[in-house]
């Protein structure tokens, strides 16, 4: 379903244009959720407000950019006022514990994602990775994470940040090499980890 088609009716609260929108989207709101929370159900959690928010707000929607673009702009809006909310209810916690970095196969939310988490050093790989990733500053982590998990692209990216495409290409370059640096560190000093 074209974005533009189901919002005329869904301002006029037709159910049948939001139903459509909602199983238009879910997957990929999902998905978007899940790699910023790393746990299914907050991910499911998070949808839901997202759509909430979007039927809520679509009055106020401008038209500027695709329909898709803001509602994956509501999307990693949620996912890390979840963080931040998770952080400041464990604030003395580990960071595992605070972030549900541990890893569940029922967390990938499409068994057609290629994350190949069938051992034991992929799963710890993975968690290693998804601990870097948050220990980006912000922006660099939704830059990053809508980038090369999500796969939306640059010009894509910068409209669902509401920024230039020039500042995404540069975020996507540091957090590239803050990444490095930090995964670097890690295997230089658990260089027996993974012989």
């Amino acid at each position: 379903m074209p974005d533009n088609f189901s919002i005329k009716d869904i301002r006029s609260n037709n159910p049948n244009a939001f139903k459509a929108l909602v199983e238009n989207h879910q997957d990929k709101v999902i998905n978007t959720c899940h790699r910023f929370l790393n746990n299914r159900e907050d991910a499911e959690d998070a949808a839901q407000e997202v759509f909430i928010e979007v039927y809520k707000s679509i009055d106020r929607f401008r038209e500027e950019s695709k329909l898709s673009t803001w509602i994956y702009r509501i999307a990693v809006t949620k996912s890390l006022d979840m963080i931040r909310k998770q952080k400041r209810k464990k604030r003395f916690g580990k960071l595992q514990q605070m972030m549900g970095f541990e890893y569940q196969p029922d967390q990938i939310p499409d068994k057609k994602e290629l994350n190949p988490l069938d051992n034991t050093e992929s799963i710890e790989r993975y968690n290693i990775l998804h601990q870097a990733i948050d220990a980006l500053v912000e922006n660099q982590k939704v830059a990053i994470t809508l980038s090369k998990l999500e796969g939306f692209s640059n010009n894509e990216i910068a409209d669902i940040m509401e920024t230039s495409q020039s500042s995404v290409d540069s975020l996507i370059h540091r957090a590239k090499k803050n990444l490095y640096n930090k995964l670097y560190r890690y295997y230089k000093k658990n260089n027996d980890l993974f012989k």
